[in-house]
């Protein structure tokens, strides 16, 4: 059996994958110490998440503001645009307290970089400050997001296309039974337009296992479930449990018969009709 070579680059690309990824929002600096000096735990006051919420009223002011002044450049909801970057995810702007961060750079503008200085007062640059922390706060608060009626579409016409498309894998009165009193409708659509992160990450413990097959330079087989897969390596465990590793080298054959072919094959044909209609339809099977 082959040595599983891929796992010390998965520890180091993991390791580098978790450090590239931090979002922007939890990103927290600890004061500055001198030498010998103890320094103090990154602030809390640096984490976006635990801060207030921004008044209503400051928050519509400065969008008036924005809209009129920045939107050219950042974009209306400060998203960034042609010219001005997404402001919602920059660094200097998660970091401003009332305008402390961003005033600077409104007053002097960044002529190198096409910004204008632009003659606003205190009072009007907090009023910006408070629209950029309700736009960060909102990309953030996924509580807040809310859900819209997804069960739109006609069931009849979800159960033709049901047939004709799912009918060969799936059945009503089979693996499909009751499912509707099983998760609700959002849950019912995520299952079909992300079959990945339900089946291969085993959502809800239900796993579905993906046949391999390996054929060796000498011709030798071995056939089981996949484990590991990539352009270096193939990893699998047999009928009895056995573990299997092997190099893609030359000679080596990899069959892999995805279960979920179809399912991906029909997220490149799904129109916005087809998706309300079937998830309609799914809803009624309880």
């Amino acid at each position: 059996m082959a040595y599983p070579v891929w796992r010390s680059r998965v520890r180091v690309c993991l390791g580098a994958l978790l450090l590239s990824a931090l979002p922007l929002y939890l990103i927290a600096q600890a004061p500055a110490g001198g030498r010998g000096q103890k320094k103090s735990p990154p602030a809390r006051r640096n984490f976006l998440i635990s801060r207030a919420v921004p008044d209503p009223a400051a928050v519509e002011r400065g969008q008036k503001l924005f809209v009129a002044d920045c939107g050219f450049c950042h974009g209306s909801k400060a998203n960034g645009g042609e010219n001005g970057p997404d402001l919602v995810r920059s660094v200097l702007a998660l970091q401003d307290e009332g305008g402390d961060q961003i005033g600077p750079v409104i007053l002097k503008g960044r002529t190198e970089k096409g910004m204008p200085a632009f003659p606003l007062t205190g009072g009007q640059i907090k009023d910006i400050a408070a629209f950029l922390r309700a736009r960060q706060q909102a990309a953030i608060d996924r509580n807040a997001y809310k859900i819209q009626n997804v069960a739109t579409g006609d069931p009849k016409k979800g159960k033709a296309y049901f047939e004709s498309k799912c009918g060969s894998c799936h059945s009503p009165e089979g693996d499909l039974k009751g499912i509707a009193g099983k998760y609700n409708p959002v849950a019912l659509q995520s299952r079909f337009l992300y079959p990945e992160s339900h089946a291969r990450r085993g959502a809800g413990g239900n796993r579905i296992p993906t046949p391999v097959t390996v054929t060796l330079a000498s011709g030798r087989r071995i056939s089981g479930e996949l484990d590991y897969l990539d352009d270096f390596n193939v990893a699998l465990r047999d009928s009895s449990g056995e573990y299997h590793s092997f190099e893609r080298g030359a000679g080596v054959k990899v069959e892999v018969k995805d279960p979920l072919a179809g399912h991906l094959a029909l997220l490149k044909q799904y129109t916005d009709q087809d998706m309300h209609n079937l998830t309609a339809y799914l809803v009624t099977l309880k």
